[in-house]
């Protein structure tokens, strides 16, 4: 064996063919190989349909015996490359023992995969794509087909096609098909512009009593997940106004002049390009601390299904169910993660 531990990091959102010929590769050239699961703890979604228990399972049903030398990690997406590069070192650490022989495997394909040259201290084995198929165009194809595994089948390990199958008869898969004829109309509607859109948003991120405030989304994308009160900036709009506004008109929450003014208020800009499904969109983010002895009344309204007061230590725990980055956004201010 060349090396004792090789690490493979992916997101396996499904696990097709070439997944598990590298895999099988990397086996044949390491005694363990430690799968580095990403995008793990986010909401379902088009791009990320599959929890990282079930993409877990996916590769151990597909290896069989071979998976006791398959060990996982999850790493959450951070849109941060300094962040998540040091997020990933660490748990590679926790997982491998001291002294062990660690190298790095992967396919080189493009900007997407050029994190496989940031880890300078484990030899790179790159490899081939097998046949030339990728879990996006995978994805589409399975959600043309509103579910069909049939016009995939032949790219996907058998426990995999197994498993697509069995998830596209339930409420999960309606929901995220719901959600891809969202954004290919979404899409559509922007295809004629002479350049590629950039849009603007607003969140805002008030905090009183220990609790911040949230409202669960009633549209697509992101429908049912929780979301900090936001949305679209006005032509003719101060990002401020526009923050303050969409507060008032997603939760009935008017805020006391003095922390209404701009120049009193936090604020951070979200621009990573993978941010969003819709496109590229940058998103201004205001913090409003509430000095207040007793939780405001809220009202859910507009295009919020509902609004909470909830827990800061609580906030952690609902990665699963929260949109987009709002976890990162709420860290970026209140110190979660």
């Amino acid at each position: 064996m060349d090396f004792d531990t090789l690490v493979y990091i992916g997101r396996f959102q499904p696990l097709h063919n070439s997944h598990l010929a590298l895999l099988r590769q990397a086996l044949a050239r390491a005694e363990h190989v430690l799968v580095v699961l990403g995008s793990a703890g986010q909401a379902r979604s088009c791009r990320n349909p599959f929890t990282a228990a079930e993409r877990q399972d996916m590769v151990r049903a597909s290896l069989g015996k071979e998976a006791d030398r398959v060990r996982f990690v999850g790493i959450r997406d951070y849109y941060d490359g300094a962040r998540w590069r040091a997020a990933l070192q660490q748990a590679v650490t926790a997982a491998i023992p001291a002294g062990r022989r660690i190298g790095l495997i992967g396919h080189l394909k493009n900007d997407s995969t050029r994190y496989l040259q940031d880890f300078p201290d484990w030899p790179l084995l790159a490899m081939a794509n097998i046949d030339g198929r990728n879990a996006t165009d995978l994805r589409a194809r399975w959600f043309e087909a509103e579910g069909d595994v049939e016009p995939i089948a032949t790219h996907l390990p058998p426990p995999v096609s197994e498993f697509l199958r069995h998830f596209s008869a339930g409420a999960d898969f309606a929901a995220l098909l719901g959600e891809y004829r969202y954004l290919g109309d979404y899409r559509q509607a922007w295809a004629a512009a002479p350049y590629p859109p950039v849009f603007v948003t607003v969140d805002a991120v008030v905090h009183c009593c220990g609790h911040v405030l949230l409202i669960r989304r009633g549209g697509y994308p992101g429908k049912g997940c929780w979301a900090l009160p936001g949305g679209f900036l006005d032509p003719r709009e101060r990002v401020a106004d526009a923050a303050l506004r969409e507060l008032r008109e997603e939760t009935g929450l008017l805020l006391p002049a003095e922390l209404a003014n701009p120049a009193a208020s936090q604020h951070a800009l979200f621009d990573h390009p993978d941010r969003s499904p819709r496109g590229r969109t940058l998103s201004h983010a205001f913090y409003y601390p509430l000095p207040l002895d007793r939780l405001p009344a809220i009202q859910a309204a507009d295009d919020a299904a509902a609004a909470r007061w909830v827990p800061v230590a609580s906030l952690a725990g609902m990665e699963a169910e929260m949109f987009e980055d709002h976890l990162l956004i709420l860290d970026r201010f209140l110190g979660l993660l």
